[in-house]
């Protein structure tokens, strides 16, 4: 299959949220690496035209990367690298907050061995405020790392609201280039806030933020434990951001409630907009696991959220199957609403069981061989595909050299 546009590799390529947008912005994503196997299933059955790796990015050796891309070098790389520490030999000296000790520095490597015309890298805000032992910033030793490598770096924090996602979602951006910038690498907003008030040039032009029901409102309509595999749309679309979720399908996938007892029904009922589990009455509070008859004592306020359907979500996490509750129905989330939340079209299948037991427990007892990422984490961990998408054409317009262009076409 011959694929045309300039080629980049997707390290830590997850579900492929930065693969749909840079795929949707004209790239080739020529290969994907990811070590989850239900998040790879996922990734082949969107991306027939991506090369797909199983494999850990800290096991792949710089003679095996480069025997994988000397036919077909990446023009870019993209991904994010989880910057948390996880070297758990000689850890007294060794700072766990060290980027140089995390899955970063392979990401590094891969810039190093492949020379790629540009990369960017996503992450948390927090890594901006996160500083070593020494009192050094992290981002400082990041940006200093390639700098090392002849790269000019830029960075910045976007808001997904911003681009069109109807979700409340900051992440961190890096960009780096072999070429000074000429200008910003990062784009403009595409929509603005309801509250924006009228300029010295004229009222914003700019579409509003996406709601939340107008995201979701047109799916068909679930009480718990409802739903089939496929499902059929109820109508037609409502709104431009659902005609551009269904993308051209004509089925519904992912969209089948979780099975709530009747009493975490009823607990529901009495969530009000803007409340959590830990604002209802002791009648419907949570109880505690080894005595069904007494009150927890723990309640989370991030749990059970129901949220408005007149703004942008809250944050899509790994976790959102507990964290909100519908704006109208008495259940949580199913994946395919997440999925509008995260602005992935309904002909994105994700693959895998919809949720899994908790790492922290298969990890505790041993089982690591059952640990995947379940849909629901697929679905929350994924940059969203029209944030990712604006920012690889400001990438491809305004970053990348156009000497390179004409020779990204690609066979796969």
């Amino acid at each position: 299959m011959e694929v045309q546009g300039p080629r980049v590799l997707d390290l830590f390529a997850g579900a492929g949220g930065l693969s749909l947008g840079f795929s949707q912005a004209g790239f080739h994503v020529h290969t994907a690496v990811e070590s989850d196997s239900w998040a790879c299933d996922t990734l082949g059955k969107n991306h027939p035209e991506t090369r797909v790796l199983r494999r850990d990015v800290s096991k792949l050796v710089d003679r095996e990367v480069e025997t994988f891309f000397r036919s077909a070098p990446p023009v870019g790389i993209i991904g994010g690298p989880p910057c948390q520490g996880f070297s758990h030999s000689n850890v007294t000296k060794k700072d766990p907050r060290d980027p140089r000790n995390s899955l970063f520095r392979h990401f590094a490597r891969f810039v190093h061995v492949l020379q790629p015309d540009f990369f960017l890298i996503e992450n948390v805000p927090g890594l901006l405020r996160t500083h070593l032992a020494s009192g050094q910033p992290a981002i400082e030793v990041i940006l200093g790392a390639f700098a090392e490598l002849d790269y000019h770096t830029a960075h910045a924090v976007l808001r997904a609201e911003n681009f069109g996602v109807p979700q409340i979602r900051e992440r961190l951006f890096i960009v780096g280039s072999r070429r000074a910038f000429s200008r910003s690498p990062f784009p403009d907003p595409t929509h603005t806030s309801i509250q924006s008030s009228p300029s010295l040039f004229g009222r914003d032009s700019r579409p509003e933020y996406v709601t939340l029901w107008e995201a979701i409102s047109d799916l068909p309509r679930l009480e718990a434990g409802e739903g089939r595999e496929p499902a059929s749309y109820v109508g037609p679309p409502k709104n431009a951001y659902q005609e551009l979720m269904r993308n051209g399908s004509n089925e519904v996938r992912n969209h089948v409630a979780m099975n709530h007892t009747r009493r975490i029904v009823e607990r529901f009922k009495a969530i009000r907009v803007g409340q959590s589990q830990s604002d209802v009455s002791l009648e419907h509070a949570p109880r505690m696991r080894s005595n069904g008859h007494l009150v927890s004592k723990q309640r989370y306020d991030q749990n059970n959220r129901r949220l408005a359907p007149n703004r942008p979500s809250h944050t899509i996490p790994a976790s959102f199957y507990a964290n909100f509750v519908h704006p109208f129905q008495h259940r949580n989330f199913t994946p395919r609403e997440g999925a509008r939340i995260q602005s992935f079209p309904d002909s994105y299948v994700f693959l895998g069981k919809p949720t899994v037991v908790s790492h922290r427990l298969l990890a505790r007892e041993g089982r690591d061989a059952e640990r995947h990422l379940c849909q629901y984490a697929q679905i929350g961990n994924a940059v969203p595909p029209l944030m990712a998408g604006a920012i690889a054409r400001h990438i491809l317009h305004k970053v990348m050299a156009p000497e390179c262009l004409p020779t990204c076409t690609a066979t796969t």
